[in-house]
């Protein structure tokens, strides 16, 4: 089973297509939204390399954002989590 975490941030409409994809998959995820957290956000930075928003992490490696996650879909990739 993986562990999908969605980052994302308060009226993102990247942030809302990456999880309506993933909801039409059938892929469970945690959201969390750094909107309100700048430490967070500054954190998540420095983990991913990356400062837009959504970003994904699949099982604590960054997957990237909604393109990445688009790109994943079209070449069968996300197949694997829809157990999660």
């Amino acid at each position: 089973m993986s562990s999908v975490i969605v980052y994302t941030t308060d009226r993102c409409s990247r942030c809302a297509s990456a999880k309506t994809l993933l909801a039409r998959r059938g892929i469970g995820y945690e959201e969390v939204n750094l909107s309100k957290d700048p430490d967070g956000r500054s954190e998540l930075a420095r983990r991913t390399g990356m400062v837009t928003f959504p970003q994904i992490v699949v099982d604590g490696m960054t997957l990237g954002g909604f393109d990445q996650l688009l790109a994943a879909d079209r070449e069968g990739r996300l197949t694997g989590l829809q157990a999660a």
